[in-house]
């Protein structure tokens, strides 16, 4: 193996899904470079809902050395638990966090989007900042990430997309031996965490305004093509592909 290393940390859903086409090609050329690319994806979904998707819908040759998933929450290095993360982030008073948001009126989301370490809830923006009051007064020690149109997640303090990929970047490099440069994707403001963790950012061509108007601008890229497309072309315009 020769360097540069690699590692691309790239959200899921609207980011590398929505053009089965391009995810191929972007499989194909990422498989090519598998002696010095890895890949992580990171998604907002739990675990069991991401696993889902790569099963029934991208290439069986995209390459997956890691999965963030749960906002930040949950963590896998080939496959298994990442047990280091597990202890970063401790206990959590979750029944509290429900309590408390649930008490207010908002309902929370699916089941299928509720981890141990993260809460999800439905809550306008004009509710939000009435929730994190009752949340601080209530002396719960949690992290706060809205999005969407009511999209609102509370995690631990230590958690979060963001803090999430610098943990996993340090681990790859832990257990490979060697440096990887990072660059991150995505498309909506619950990206922003990672994109303001990394050196270099990809933003797909149908990335929301919310994520446009408040990314790093040294830093990061907007891809003109849309979805895994724009991943590749990303990937291209930072040397990671050529």
């Amino acid at each position: 193996m020769s360097g540069p290393f690699w590692l691309l940390v790239s959200d899921v859903d609207d980011t590398l899904t929505g053009d089965g086409a391009a995810l191929a090609e972007l499989a194909d050329a990422l498989t090519r470079h598998a002696d010095t690319v890895a890949v992580a994806l990171n998604s907002s979904r739990p675990w069991a809902s991401v696993e889902r998707t790569v099963r029934e819908g991208f290439p069986v040759n995209f390459p997956i050395a890691a999965t963030v998933t749960a906002m930040g929450t949950e963590m896998r290095i080939g496959g298994r638990p990442c047990e280091a993360w597990g202890e970063h982030l401790g206990d959590w008073p979750r029944d509290r966090v429900v309590e408390a948001v649930t008490g207010l009126g908002h309902a929370p989301h699916a089941n299928e989007f509720q981890t141990p370490r993260k809460a999800s809830f439905a809550v306008p923006p004009e509710a939000q900042g009435r929730v994190c009051d009752a949340l601080r007064r209530a002396g719960l020690p949690v992290r706060i990430i809205a999005s969407g149109i009511d999209d609102f997640d509370v995690l631990p303090p230590g958690a979060g997309k963001g803090e999430a990929t610098s943990f996993l970047h340090a681990q790859l490099e832990k257990q490979c031996g060697h440096v990887f440069n990072l660059v991150v994707a995505g498309d909506s403001a619950n990206d922003l965490a990672m994109f303001q963790a990394a050196p270099r950012a990809i933003a797909v061509g149908n990335a929301r305004a919310e994520l446009l108007d408040a990314m790093p601008g040294e830093t990061s890229y907007h891809a003109r093509a849309r979805h895994a497309a724009g991943v590749l072309e990303g990937l291209r315009h930072f040397g990671v592909l050529v």
